[in-house]
């Protein structure tokens, strides 16, 4: 079992920059970023491997970059140029194992573990 950690999550102005943190508490192949709207599904923001090879989805990439520490057992994303649809509750995930980061990395349920989520708020 792995637990997850969350930080990082806050109010910003569009346009404006934020970083989210995840500790893990052990080493997992695959960690990736999430993000839910009130009522709806976790959709896919960014996934990594543990050789830094990352997948983003449409709407965040050039945007947003995930990174890693193994060392640390750490992901981080990167956010910038916020806007107003980037507003969500977003969920740390790891666990994911095998067969291939893409296209398994941009499901949730390929993930066995995850944080309880941060709330990014991006006022317009």
């Amino acid at each position: 079992q792995v637990q997850l950690v969350e930080s990082g999550g806050g109010l910003v102005q569009a346009g404006g920059s934020l970083t989210l943190s995840c500790a893990a508490s052990g080493y997992t192949y695959a960690m990736a970023y999430f993000r839910s709207y009130p009522g709806t599904e976790r959709e896919f923001v960014a996934t990594i491997a543990d050789d830094g090879d990352t997948y983003y989805s449409a709407a965040v990439q050039r945007r947003f970059t995930i990174s890693r520490d193994n060392a640390k057992n750490m992901v981080y994303l990167q956010m910038n140029d916020l806007k107003s649809e980037d507003t969500a509750v977003y969920y740390c995930a790891a666990g994911g194992e095998g067969p291939s980061l893409v296209p398994y990395g941009t499901s949730w349920p390929w993930y066995k573990y995850w944080g309880r989520g941060t709330q990014v708020t991006v006022s317009s």
